[in-house]
């Protein structure tokens, strides 16, 4: 064989075996995800029910409707992100990586990047920053950057291939214009600069490991999940989903610490938003529940203020806060998805609007 066609056959065998092991990498978060979600759920069962607060009544109760719907049946929606000056929410598929988008006033969303788009097969958390530029973690790979307008993917960035066990999840953006990724099986928050954004592409900086203050836990299992900054990016909050336990993360000095939080814990807390005022909701998936907490000036203390319960939730995974409402994601991951594959039929799948969290 000449050195030109051993050297072609040699890149197949390489193209090959890398297509595979990313396969291989693909196939074993999403089990891994099943058994997750399943343990929070045995968790959840296990403890007593929350004190809720169900929707309708009186006023000032707060009022649970339908937002818009995504077209598809079999979507698993679990990201959300609105952008503050086009009004315009995206949500993401964990199923396929489909990226929907819903214009202001439209009752379905529309597909804007489908199925595979730049090989993308799942879609986890979602981020549009001051820049209008739409931000989106693949929990086998890392996360790409698009561009609202076009569609057009801006940079990419990806766990380091020696990594073999990793599930990016969530994200969050400080006011700098820094990104923060929460990994919930390594317990590691990642960091993608501004410069680094310019590049266009590389390895996901390790940030903070967490995993010395996370109270213990099997090997491999599930840790972070949601994550917020504050409006001044002096720390980050993220949420322990298993154990319920909330972390800031001071980004001056590095220093991780467990909030103190009155009232209530944040088992299987998933999605976590953090207003200018302090006042931190967040989605509890398996409980079908949402909180509304009221975090202390310097972000240790943080103290349960309202919970919602109600299973027209649907599982909710994630949240947006949007002017006079709350927007939650129903998963229904439940039925027939990622928490309890091959069982249940999905309704439409929808986003709920929460009025009075």
């Amino acid at each position: 064989m000449a050195k030109t066609e051993m050297k072609t056959a040699t890149e197949r065998e390489q193209r090959a075996a890398t297509a595979t092991a990313r396969r291989k990498q693909k196939k074993a978060a999403r089990s891994f995800l099943v058994a997750a979600v399943a343990g929070v759920l045995a968790l959840g069962a296990a403890g007593p029910a929350p004190a809720a607060v169900r929707a309708g009544g009186p006023s000032g109760d707060p009022r649970i409707s339908t937002a818009f719907s995504l077209p598809g049946a079999k979507v698993y929606p679990e990201g959300i992100a609105a952008d503050p000056r086009t009004h315009t929410v995206y949500v993401g598929s964990y199923s396929d990586g489909t990226i929907y988008r819903a214009r202001p006033g439209r009752s379905e969303a529309e597909v804007f990047l489908p199925a595979g788009t730049d090989g993308r097969r799942t879609a986890n958390g979602l981020r549009v920053d001051a820049r209008g530029r739409l931000w989106v973690t693949d929990s086998t790979t890392g996360v790409a950057v698009y561009d609202t307008a076009t569609g057009t993917r801006l940079a990419h960035f990806e766990v380091a291939a020696e990594a073999s066990a990793r599930f990016v999840n969530d994200l969050t953006i400080t006011p700098d214009g820094t990104a923060y990724l929460t990994d919930s099986i390594r317990g590691v928050i990642y960091r993608v600069t501004p410069r680094q954004l310019a590049a266009g592409s590389g390895v996901l900086t390790e940030a903070h490991d967490l995993t010395p203050a996370l109270r213990p836990r099997p090997a491999g299992g599930f840790s972070l999940n949601g994550i917020t900054a504050d409006r001044t990016g002096r720390y980050l909050l993220t949420v322990d989903m298993p154990t319920g336990d909330l972390y800031r993360v001071d980004l001056r000095t590095g220093g991780v610490r467990r909030v103190a939080l009155t009232g209530g814990d944040m088992k299987a807390a998933d999605g976590l938003d953090l207003a200018p005022d302090g006042t931190l909701r967040v989605a509890h998936n398996t409980t079908n529940t949402l909180t509304r907490w009221q975090v202390g000036a310097d972000g240790t203390r943080a103290r349960l203020t309202r919970t919602i319960t109600d299973p027209s939730l649907q599982i909710p995974t994630t949240l947006a806060r949007v002017p006079g409402r709350t927007l939650v994601v129903r998963s229904q991951f439940d039925k027939g998805g990622p928490m309890n594959p091959g069982s249940g039929t999905p309704t439409t799948f929808t986003v709920a609007s929460v009025r009075g969290l």
